[in-house]
């Protein structure tokens, strides 16, 4: 809701000038960044990947003011990064970190984008060449079909997820495979292992999993508890070590929690808490 126009589903329940129901859309470009106001000048709050479903309250001078169908994320978006014409539902979605998505099943042809992993796609055959398995989509467009797996597959590890993700530049905001920030790490992995979690740390925080008391020397961790600072995440691939996006590094790095938490403690405190998924 803003003051001036809301969700027509909450009537009653808030206070606003208009109530409008929702058009969906469905995001076209490989990511599209979610503003605080609808200008690209603006701050980037998140970004939506190729495939999501969005709900458009709003289009005015090239923005849509939307909710993300997925984590109920709300922003502005540029219109030319969605379509609100019926996409068909998507049977498959990107597992590699990144892929190309080629006019033809063809390698050896320039690419017309790159995608992310998460993104969804909805395939409609396969095809080989020279030995490479391609998924083509309805437009004769394709994805090597290594980069791909069915929509209802789920890795069995979030944290081997997040660790394909090392090295990955830091993006405020980021969440896809060209830039991602700290909760859009873990949000994107768990993603992947079929789990939905909220966006932001804070909200992470307050949501995932259960509360782990450390008993103030973090010796009873384990692989996949999130320690979380004030504004920030991170990811445990086994007792000892930390994998998370962060400003130092300005990537996804793999650092000794004993040193994280020495190195942060000074700028944002102490770790707030832990929690196990």
């Amino acid at each position: 809701m803003r003051p001036d126009i809301a969700d027509k589903r909450l009537r009653g329940r808030v206070e606003a000038e208009t109530f409008v129901e929702a058009r969906t859309g469905v995001v076209t470009a490989p990511v599209a960044g979610i503003r605080t106001a609808p200008s690209h000048d603006a701050g980037l709050d998140t970004q939506f990947l190729f495939g999501d479903r969005v709900l458009i309250f709003e289009v005015k001078d090239g923005w849509a003011w939307l909710q993300g169908e997925r984590d109920s994320y709300v922003g502005f978006s540029a219109m030319e990064a969605l379509s609100l014409d019926p996409a068909p539902e998507p049977t498959h979605r990107i597992v590699a970190p990144r892929t190309f998505l080629f006019p033809e099943p063809e390698l050896k042809k320039p690419p017309l984008t790159t995608l992310s992993m998460g993104s969804q796609l909805a395939v409609a055959s396969e095809e080989e060449r020279r030995g490479t398995r391609y998924a083509v989509l309805a437009d004769g467009s394709a994805v090597p079909a290594i980069h791909v797996a069915p929509a209802t597959e789920q890795a069995a590890d979030y944290v081997s997820v997040a660790e394909r993700f090392l090295h990955t530049p830091y993006l405020w905001g980021g969440a896809s495979g060209f830039g991602i920030d700290c909760s859009g790490l873990v949000q994107l992995s768990m993603f992947m292992a079929g789990i939905d979690v909220l966006r932001d740390s804070d909200m992470q925080e307050a949501t995932i999993g259960e509360s782990h008391e450390t008993g103030g020397d973090f010796s009873s961790l384990q692989r996949g508890d999130l320690v979380f600072w004030k504004g920030h995440v991170g990811i445990m691939v086994d007792d000892r070590a930390l994998l998370h996006a962060n400003g130092r590094t300005m990537s996804v790095a793999l650092e000794p929690l004993a040193e994280a938490v020495e190195r942060i403690e000074p700028l944002y405190g102490m770790p707030t808490s832990v929690r196990r998924p």
